[in-house]
Formats: C-alpha cells, structure tokens, sequence
C-alpha cells in the first residue's frame, strides 16, 4: 500500500488492504455489487416492459422474487453436494451460473425470443446457487485472514454493497432510459463475470484441511445449528431483524405519499442520506478494534427500532428524515459484525454450510416481512406500520438481552 494512502486509512484496515489477494477479490466484489445495484432497478422495470399491462404486477412480483429466492432452494437441494466443496469454487460455480443465465437475457432480448415465463426462469436459474455463493466468499475470508482482522474485511465487503446501492440504480435509471433494461442486466451478467475470471486466475493460500464429516454436518446446516445453539441464536435474532425490517420498504414511500403529499423526490433523500450513513456508520464500526460483537449486535437492533419510533407520531418531516438518516449509520455494520460473529463462533471445517444455511434463511426473511407490509399498511396505515415496526424491533433486542443475560447466568452456575 503508497504510503500516502496509509496515513489515510484507518489503523484497522491496514493489514486487510495490505493483503494483495484480498485486494484483487475486493475490486471483483466492487464491481459485482455494482452490477446488483444495477439490477435492482433493470429486473423491475424490464419486467414492466414484458408483461401485458393486466398481469404487470404478478409478473413484477415473480422477475423480483426469482432473482433471490431460488437461492434458498439451492442451499436445501445442493447441500449434501455442496457442503464440503472449498469456498474458492462455490464462488466460482455461483459467479459462472449468474454470469450465463444472466446473460441469457439480453441475448434472447435481441433475438426477439424474451418473454415473460422465460425471463422468470431465466432470473430463477441464475440464483439457484446465490446462497452458496455467499457463504463461499465469506468462508474465503476468514481462511485468507486472521480471526483479528476479519471484522474489517467483513465490513469492507458489506461497505461496497452498501456504496453500489446509492450508485447503481442512479447509474441504471440513465441507462434503462438510453440503453434498455434488458442491456442492463447483460452487463449485470459481465459483472459477474469479471468476478469468476478474477477469482479463477488469483492464487489462492491453500485452505486448511477439512477434518471429517460429523453426524451433524451429514445432516445439514439446520442439524449443525441446533449443535450450536449460540449460532442458533444469532441466526434467529438476524432472521427476525430481516423480517421487521421488510414492512419499512413497504410503508415509506406510502407515507411519503398518503401522509405526507410530497413528491418522489422526498423518498429519494430518504433512501440515499440512509444509504451514505449505513455506509459511514460501517466503516466507522470496522475501523474499531476488539468490540464485543454480541453486545453491540444488540444494541443495533434496538438502535434501528428507535431510529423508527417517531414515524409513528406526527412529526415534522425534517425529524423524520434526520432519524432515517441516523438509523442508516446504526444499520450499517449489522451484517459485518453478525458474519464475524458466524465466522468466529463456527467450527471452521463446517463454517461453508453454516455460511450458505445462514443465507438461505435469511433470503426468505425481507420478501416476507415486505409480504406482510401489504396487508399491514392497508389496515393501519403507513405511519403506524412504521412505528410498529420499530416498536417490534426494539422488543425483539429486549428479548433477546433478557435470553443471553440468562445464559450467561446458567454458564455462572455451572463453572463450579
């Protein structure tokens, strides 16, 4: 690293982008992140254009839930295959089935062959080993780092995500106007792409030997996470986080426009001053060195649903905004410190299945507690369905404090 850029960064993240491999898999995960941020926007609107105007909506729900949910069939399906595979080829076999099935789009777009069930089985395809892609890019970090270093490297990762979802739909939205939506998720496709290349001519420090298969793990994820109830714990705890958080992509830009009357462009400020905050709040949160991962977790959970709280009472806009703005940066290290906590706590040869089982859950946690926001917005509104989402929030961090204060107790009882 010049030594100009290290009198910049921050102590912490000095020996992760010191280390040039991991420096190469960042910018692969840079520029994929992007291209998902891209998608985000391409996926919707593409299938907008597709459908006949009666069936837009059945076939935008189906585009947007074929892009992510497969995956937790693949995690369920793929399993027993897949879970001693190294991490290095379960990104590489994720990157690689993205890459072609995503790039089927555009080509049948071009050829006049693109519709409505086939790009829906095209989107689904595609994802079916997204699960286990992740957990082979979070198993690749913790065999390239030390266990000191991998909080930062987490938070990197889910830094770039947040960063490509601030950009890459304003990127997409010139580029669905000017270029196409199909064309858009072409180069969704390259991005992934460049990824396997990039991953597939980078020489990786060979990984530990995997000791033999328990009784547990031949079982699966779900038999290795009842083993470890701790694990369980968090698994749970980030499931139901996830789900509380769904109703809120549901209720804000309704409140903005029942409650509030304004235009589009007061939920853009929302979103993109949440989006820079997650961001900063982040990097603020990896750059500290020894933090206790599952106190702070919690006190995450129970910032974020005081963050929502005075949306529930009516307050001036600008109170609203600045809460929004301040849950961002609480939000933001979530995912770093809960992966830290998976990869710290997992028994290192089982770490790839508790990785892919942990995303599979969580993949079915957003849609359905966005589902839920529907019904819950219909009956008592925007403002309340926030509020009660913070409210819930901040009851399920008291459960949970009052669940490991307990444990703690029992450990106490049992030392002697």
């Amino acid at each position: 690293m010049p030594s100009a850029l290290r009198r910049i960064v921050p102590s912490a993240y000095r020996p992760v982008l010191g280390n040039k491999i991991l420096r190469r898999l960042l910018l692969g995960f840079a520029v994929s992140y992007l291209g998902d941020g891209m998608s985000f926007v391409a996926v919707a609107w593409l299938a907008i254009e597709l459908a006949p105007q009666a069936t837009a909506g059945l076939w935008l729900a189906g585009a947007v839930a074929a892009y992510t949910l497969p995956g937790v069939v693949g995690a369920l399906v793929f399993g027993p295959r897949l879970r001693r595979v190294p991490a290095r080829r379960l990104l590489l076999a994720d990157n690689v089935v993205r890459a072609v099935f995503l790039g089927g789009v555009p080509l049948a777009w071009l050829a006049g062959l693109l519709t409505p069930p086939l790009y829906v089985v095209l989107l689904a395809v595609s994802s079916l080993l997204h699960a286990w892609g992740s957990a082979g890019k979070y198993t690749l970090l913790a065999e390239l780092l030390p266990a000191e270093q991998r909080l930062a490297a987490n938070t990197l990762v889910s830094s770039l995500n947040f960063a490509a979802t601030i950009a890459g739909p304003a990127i997409a939205g010139v580029l669905v106007t000017y270029v196409g939506s199909a064309l858009v998720i072409g180069l969704d496709a390259l991005t992934y792409l460049f990824l396997a290349v990039l991953v597939a001519r980078t020489r990786l420090p060979r990984a530990g030997e995997v000791s033999p298969v328990d009784r547990a793990a031949a079982r699966g994820g779900r038999a290795l996470l009842r083993a470890h109830p701790e694990l369980l714990g968090l698994l749970t705890l980030t499931w139901f986080f996830n789900l509380l958080y769904g109703p809120v992509e549901v209720a804000l830009p309704l409140h903005v426009t029942d409650d509030l009357r304004a235009p589009g462009t007061l939920l853009g400020l929302y979103w993109t001053l949440f989006g820079a905050s997650a961001l900063l709040g982040g990097l603020t949160a990896g750059a500290l060195r020894r933090l206790p991962l599952w106190p702070v977790t919690v006190a995450i959970v129970a910032g974020w649903g005081l963050s929502l709280l005075p949306f529930g009472f009516d307050v001036p806009t600008a109170v609203t905004v600045a809460c929004f703005t301040l849950g961002g940066a609480i939000y933001g290290p979530f995912v770093a410190l809960s992966v830290t906590l998976m990869q710290a706590k997992s028994p290192p040869q089982h770490l790839a299945t508790m990785l892919a089982t942990r995303s599979a859950a969580l993949l079915t946690a957003s849609p359905l507690g966005t589902a839920l926001g529907g019904p819950l917005v219909t009956t008592i509104g925007p403002r309340a369905t926030l509020g009660g989402s913070g409210l819930a929030t901040m009851a399920l961090a008291a459960v949970t404090c009052v669940l490991l204060l307990a444990r703690r107790h029992n450990r106490r009882d049992e030392g002697p």
